[in-house]
């Protein structure tokens, strides 16, 4: 075959290879990316409904403004209450934000040690957990374990665990996934193991020192440790796309807040204010991140500080689906959000 009928060939490949690929693209997707910006957030707050989010509630903090709040959709579908600004909200995965906080004031006080190990703080699991020998502190923290995912194992969301004994018991005598320090994965199984070290340390638990020490201080008075700590009725209704019912009552471990307590907190964090001094700010920088995002069944949660702009932008979204169709849409949402925030400046 000569080459020129070769390249032909591999021409024509690629054109179909595209054409197919173009007929899955998620439309509604490319859509939401390429329309215009609205002239204002409330009016792109406002699309959630087209975004497939029942609800939504986002936070902005220009510094030396007056931080705003937007919502559009509703707090609970069924009974048709518009969204609350003032609603709590699962914030799921960014309570690590706190928690790696917790762990650098520890630290910083010399009531833990990032180089000491699991089998050091936790010597029960010594024989339970591979490498709980040499996985140190810092380890867990970065998500540089090797310890499998408690949340990865099969069908977990289907039927979530809400102790953290169960939880722990799903990935017990588990092979490493690799080994500690030797690459990153994402990992809740580290920060149910960070929590229990905390509680052995102190002798109570994590989130009373989290109260105590980060959130009393920044005057943090609506962000809670558990659904059973809070009236029900004013907590931000969930929802799962196929599942008809509320998931606000589900027990998955998650703290709440609300958007101005998150973003309060983002930007306590950022400007250092959430810290005793520079050396504890130091270790925090060494071991975690300064934003995080946070996705359980029925709640999504992206909150960031925008350093080029001085913003604080925190979005929560109350609708989730298997696929991650509605988290790409929460991503677009916020992105666009942003740019918006950036073109007013």
């Amino acid at each position: 075959m000569s080459k020129s009928k070769s390249k032909r060939i591999i021409r024509v490949l690629l054109l179909i290879s595209t054409v197919v690929s173009l007929y899955f693209v998620p439309w509604p997707i490319v859509k939401a990316w390429i329309v215009p910006l609205p002239k204002t957030v409330q009016a792109q707050v406002d699309k959630a409904k087209d975004y497939g989010f029942d609800g939504i509630i986002v936070y902005v903090d220009k510094k030396n403004k007056a931080p705003l709040l937007y919502t559009s959709g509703y707090k609970n579908r069924e009974l048709k209450n518009p969204a609350d600004p003032k609603a709590l909200f699962k914030i799921a995965s960014l309570d690590k934000l706190y928690i790696a906080l917790a762990i650098a004031k520890l630290v910083h006080s010399n009531q833990l040690s990032l180089d000491k190990t699991l089998a050091d703080y936790l010597p029960e699991l010594k024989d339970k957990i591979e490498n709980a020998n040499t996985i140190t502190l810092r380890m867990l923290v970065q998500h540089r374990s090797g310890i499998p995912n408690f949340t990865d194992t099969h069908n977990y969301w289907a039927n979530p665990k809400e102790t953290d004994d169960e939880k722990l018991a799903l990935i017990i005598n588990k092979p490493a996934n690799f080994a500690p320090n030797e690459s990153y994965q994402y990992c809740n199984t580290n920060y149910l193991l960070i929590g229990r070290i905390i509680n052995r340390v102190l002798g109570y638990d994590t989130f009373t020192y989290i109260k105590n020490e980060i959130l009393t201080p920044l005057n943090l008075n609506n962000t809670y440790g558990s659904i059973d700590n809070v009236d029900i009725n004013d907590v931000m209704s969930g929802y799962y796309v196929g599942y008809d019912l509320d998931l606000k009552t589900d027990k998955v471990g998650s703290m709440l807040a609300t958007a101005e307590d998150v973003g309060k907190f983002i930007r306590a964090l950022n400007e250092g204010t959430a810290f005793k001094d520079k050396k504890e700010r130091d270790i925090y920088s060494s071991i975690y991140r300064y934003e995080h995002t946070g996705l359980i069944p029925g709640y999504q949660t992206i909150a960031k500080y925008h350093k080029d702009i001085d913003a604080v932008v925190v979005q929560f979204t109350n609708t989730v689906d298997f696929e991650g169709y509605n988290w790409s849409m929460s991503e677009i949402m916020y992105s666009r959000i942003v740019k918006i925030l950036k073109k007013d400046l």
